[in-house]
């Protein structure tokens, strides 16, 4: 039987079908949340349809149908991954397994690719380490990594990233908005931000 979590085959439709309006950044996450599957597996949004009529869905209070533009909708249904570039495989885990606390998804093709790599969980998504030449430079690079190219992750609590960055002794900017999200390089000059929902 299909469900929000486990649609049927014949039933998944991966077109979005809600736009979700005035939700707070929390409530928008916890949306996204609610529509992930709770297995880590590559199918993770199924449909959802529903109207203002049909009231709350879920604890959001405003969802509306999205009108479909044949010519320009793909069926966009999330980020899958983030594809990074590391010089050294072996000391870019370290820094994202051991200090950031990232597994590894063995179910990817780690051993496929014509080129060393590792697939790391971030939630429901993954970083897709590879171990490539880098074009970019990893000096000259702006000290804030808001002002860089960055991958975003969503975090619940930013102090306790903070001291696990101060204890391993890893440098980092605060957002310069005042929000609460901490700007940092892993060990190729990748840019993350983790920014607390």
């Amino acid at each position: 039987m299909a469900s929000i979590f486990r649609p049927s085959s014949a039933s998944l439709d991966l077109r979005p079908k809600v736009i979700c309006k005035n939700l707070s950044t929390r409530e928008r996450f916890e949306f996204q949340k609610k529509s992930l599957r709770k297995e880590r597996i590559n199918v993770r949004f199924c449909s959802l349809k529903a109207n203002k009529a049909q009231g709350p869905i879920e604890g959001i209070s405003v969802v509306e149908e999205k009108q479909l533009n044949s010519k320009t909708d793909y069926g966009v249904v999330g980020v899958h991954h983030v594809g990074l570039l590391c010089e050294n495989l072996e000391r870019s885990l370290e820094f994202y397994q051991n200090i950031l606390g990232l597994e590894i998804n063995e179910a990817r093709p780690h051993d496929k690719l014509p080129y060393r790599g590792a697939w790391l969980w971030v939630g429901s998504e993954m970083i897709h380490l590879m171990e490539l030449p880098n074009p970019d430079p990893l000096t000259g690079r702006p000290e804030h990594g808001g002002r860089d190219r960055h991958a975003c992750i969503a975090i619940r609590d930013v102090s306790n990233l903070k001291e696990i960055l101060d204890k391993a002794g890893i440098e980092y900017t605060m957002s310069k908005s005042g929000r609460p999200a901490i700007f940092t390089r892993d060990p190729d000059a990748n840019a993350l931000e983790f920014t607390q929902v």
